[in-house]
C-alpha cells in the first residue's frame, strides 16, 4: 500500500500544493507570470530587434527568470495519427470517407489553433520566506514591465488551467477541481 501511494503523478512531478504565490514542488516554489504576446508579424525589423534586445536585457537583469511557451489548447497530433492508421487498414469505403472527413476536420482545427500560444515567465524560490517572495515577485513584475512586456502574476485557476493543458487532462483548459471527484459528491448538513 505504501509503495502505491508513492507512485502518484503528483509525486512523479514533485508537486506538493498551491501556495499564495504559485505552486510548491519538492524542490522549490514557483511563481508564474502570464505574458501578453506581441504579434511580431506586424512589426518592422527595427522594432523586432528592439523587442529582442529588451528580452535579452530582462534576462540578464533577472538571470533566474525562466520562459515557458505552451499551446493554449491541446494538440491533436495523437488523434490525427490514430485516424491516419485507421485509414490505412480500413476496407469499408463509407468508413474511409468518414475517417478522411475526421482527419481533415482535426487538421483544420489544429491549423486554426496553431497560433494560439501562451507565454509565461516563471521564477523559482528555494529558501526564501513569504515576505522575500512577495518583494521579489513585485520587483520581477516591475522589471518585466520596464522592459516593455505586459505580464500579470497568474492566479491559482490560471495555473491549474495551464497544468491541465500541459498534462493533457483538458482539451480546452476547463478548470480542474481541487479534489478529484468532488463534483460527484453530495454534501449534506448534519442536523
Amino acid at each position: 500500500m505504501a509503495k502505491r501511494k508513492n507512485n502518484s503523478v503528483q509525486k512523479l512531478i514533485g508537486f506538493e500544493k498551491f501556495t499564495k504565490y504559485g505552486i510548491k514542488t519538492d524542490r522549490s516554489e514557483i511563481a508564474f507570470f502570464s505574458v501578453e504576446p506581441t504579434n511580431i508579424s506586424v512589426l518592422s525589423a527595427a522594432n523586432i530587434e528592439t523587442k529582442i534586445h529588451h528580452l535579452m536585457t530582462l534576462l540578464s537583469t533577472i538571470p533566474d527568470l525562466e520562459i515557458i511557451a505552451l499551446d493554449s489548447c491541446e494538440c491533436f497530433d495523437g488523434n490525427k495519427n490514430y485516424v491516419k492508421k485507421r485509414l490505412e487498414i480500413e476496407e469499408n469505403e463509407a468508413i474511409r470517407k468518414l475517417l478522411r472527413s475526421d482527419y481533415d476536420f482535426l487538421d483544420e482545427i489544429q491549423t486554426e489553433m496553431s497560433s494560439a500560444r501562451q507565454f509565461m515567465f516563471a521564477i523559482r524560490f528555494r529558501r526564501e520566506k513569504d515576505e522575500q517572495i512577495f518583494n521579489i515577485i513585485n520587483r520581477v513584475g516591475k522589471s518585466v514591465s520596464e522592459h516593455g512586456f505586459s505580464a500579470i502574476k497568474m492566479t491559482k485557476p490560471e495555473i491549474k488551467r495551464m497544468l491541465a493543458l500541459y498534462f493533457g487532462t483538458s482539451m480546452t483548459g476547463d478548470e480542474i477541481p481541487d479534489i478529484e471527484g468532488e463534483e460527484c459528491m453530495e454534501v449534506t448538513e448534519n442536523v
